[in-house]
């Protein structure tokens, strides 16, 4: 294991990583204050301070050391604390729009990202070892918030799309669906471990990530 290609790797994904989970979560909170909820707002989530949302354990630890380990990363941030019984009616149809929230910052910084590396390509002879540098980055930052997007629209609670869906359902049905929010990072951690979620979550993210290099012509 060579120490110095880990620092590397780590500081190419820290950048883009931390972007798209401070945005993300903050999206969360500006949303739900939009409509009635100003929970995150008061707590002071609604902020673009990476050290507000920002977990030790799910933040820092394991993505280094999934990045480390095994070339990919993975992690998570605190959640933004939202109260959907604040938010104003129709309250289950605004619910969905603070779930879908998050996921749409993330494929709106995955298209800047895109925009950003097409510009330093279009300047790439020029570039030397720093713009390499960047250029990795900016081609890191599509592919972690694409990952982002659909990790966080598979239905399973916790995750944003579990709450879409439960959001969508019958109230009852609704109900039913929220009692298995228990077991939904155990689930989660399962399909991380078994390799899963590479064949579940595989051919969305590329297709995606290739759709947006497609559409800034960056194939």
């Amino acid at each position: 294991m060579d120490p110095y290609n880990i620092l590397i790797k780590v500081l190419v994904y820290a950048i883009p990583v931390i972007f798209a989970i401070t945005l993300h979560e903050a999206a969360h909170g500006y949303v739900a204050r939009m409509f009635g909820d100003n929970t995150a707002w008061m707590l002071g989530r609604v902020t673009l301070n990476p050290a507000k949302h920002i977990d030790p354990v799910g933040t820092v630890l394991v993505p280094l050391a999934t990045v480390a380990f095994t070339g990919y990363m993975f992690g998570w941030a605190k959640p933004v604390p939202v109260n959907f019984a604040h938010l104003r009616q129709p309250q289950r149809r605004h619910s969905i729009y603070v779930a879908a929230a998050g996921p749409a910052s993330n494929v709106v910084q995955a298209l800047l990202w895109a925009l950003v590396l097409r510009v330093l390509a279009e300047f790439s002879a020029n570039n030397g070892l720093v713009g390499s540098f960047w250029m990795s980055i900016a081609e890191k930052g599509v592919f972690i918030n694409v990952i982002f997007a659909v990790l966080n629209l598979v239905p399973i609670l916790p995750l944003d799309g579990g709450r879409i869906v439960a959001n969508m359902l019958p109230p009852r049905a609704a109900y039913s669906y929220s009692r298995l929010e228990p077991y939904g990072m155990p689930i989660l951690i399962l399909l991380m471990v078994t390799g899963a979620f590479s064949y579940v979550l595989g051919p969305p993210v590329m297709l995606a990530t290739n759709g947006i290099f497609s559409l800034f012509g960056l194939q």
